[in-house]
């Protein structure tokens, strides 16, 4: 859907296959990029609907801040179960970061949005989308906002 959607706007990308990834630090090291242009895609659900969070593979989601921007009193990860059926067109947990095409607000951390370009996985484990930021920005347009915390050494 999301390669299709790309040719339909005319919009440059490359289709990357790599072994599978079942997170977004696998697919930056699968795609030999680094962490800070790999999306990182995570469902939310808010006592009001769901929201889309996409953030560098490098940091975690700052949920307090999604509750802000979203207006909302409650903010959750999504199941597994929520996830498969809005994203039923994707294998489980492989969600572009396209949330408009399913209806699900955008919300993408400042700090991805300062990078040239956006890795992010294509509805499967095995394949990635390489594309300009400015063109993702341009077809999404997501909210940009602070969203994203770094991830703390263990």
């Amino acid at each position: 859907m999301i390669s299709r959607l790309l040719a339909d706007h005319s919009i440059s990308h490359e289709l990357i296959q790599h072994p599978p990834t079942y997170d977004a630090q696998h697919l930056a090291e699968a795609v030999d990029t680094t962490g800070h242009e790999v999306a990182k895609t995570v469902l939310l659900k808010s006592n009001v609907d769901f929201v889309l969070a996409v953030l560098p593979a490098t940091c975690r989601v700052n949920l307090s801040a999604i509750k802000q921007v979203a207006l909302a009193d409650v903010i959750d990860l999504a199941t597994e179960a929520e996830i498969s059926s809005k994203f039923n067109d994707c294998e489980t947990g492989a969600i572009p970061p396209f949330g408009s095409r399913y209806g699900i607000l955008t919300l993408l951390d400042e700090t991805l949005a300062e990078t040239d370009s956006l890795v992010f996985d294509c509805e499967k484990h095995d394949q990635a989308i390489r594309m300009k930021m400015a063109d993702y920005l341009q077809l999404e347009n997501p909210v940009v906002c602070e969203i994203a915390l770094p991830i703390q050494p263990r």
